[in-house]
């Protein structure tokens, strides 16, 4: 199975050379790290930062320099910060080619819950409504499966819904998998290691599987 840093590492091969790219808290953040050499790419955090780089080494952060989840990161020349006001324009104008979102759910529509357990403390909803609504391509970082062992990858979410029939891609650390327009899981890729029989009986939803599923190829 994938770590995080693996899906993270995967994901980022479907970044291409003059996306602007929104990463969202967890798993997406550490797509920055691994954005493939020879792609230049523009960075958005809604928390007002545009030109995002990866995160500092150790003892050159800048408490300063943050992005929506907290995190210290970089600035890349050229980068310009602002207010959320502007950020937010930017992300329901459509300025955005790519939103990589965790999430807690995932349903064979494409619908995602990723902002809320009830029961649970929660800060807010943060950006991910807006991001969800406005844009044109979301990829989803997830763990495939919660820590009972139970799939996140359902027939309908059970959780408060963030947005609806907008989920286009997923990567877990099972496998990369596509959300078709008329529903259902198609399984395009496999994790090292993975057996189809493995990720059909960790996916609760529909999953359709059609010929040979590669291994993904990570390097």
């Amino acid at each position: 199975m994938l770590d995080k840093n693996g899906i993270a590492k995967r994901i980022a091969k479907e970044i291409k050379d003059g996306y602007y790219v929104n990463l969202g808290i967890g798993i997406p953040t550490l797509c920055a790290n691994y954005i493939p050499k020879g792609v230049n790419v523009v960075l958005q955090s809604e928390n007002g930062i545009l030109g995002m780089g990866p995160f500092p080494f150790e003892g050159d952060e800048d408490a300063d320099l943050i992005n929506a989840g907290k995190q210290t990161v970089t600035l890349l020349p050229g980068a310009a910060i602002f207010d959320s006001a502007l950020s937010f324009g930017m992300i329901r104008a459509q300025k955005v080619n790519l939103t990589i979102l965790g999430a807690m759910e995932v349903s064979e529509n494409g619908d995602i819950a990723n902002w809320k357990i009830p029961g649970k403390m929660v800060k807010g909803m943060g950006g991910a409504m807006d991001l969800v609504a406005s844009a044109k391509n979301i990829i989803v970082a997830m763990q495939h499966v919660n820590k009972a062992g139970e799939s996140k990858l359902l027939p309908s979410c059970t959780l408060p819904i963030t947005g609806l029939r907008c989920v286009k891609k997923i990567v877990t650390e099972l496998g990369v998998l596509d959300v078709l327009p008329e529903g259902g899981f198609k399984l395009l890729e496999r994790a090292p290691g993975i057996s189809v029989e493995h990720i059909q009986n960790a996916t609760a939803g529909k999953l359709i599987v059609d010929g040979e599923i590669p291994e993904m190829i990570l390097d």
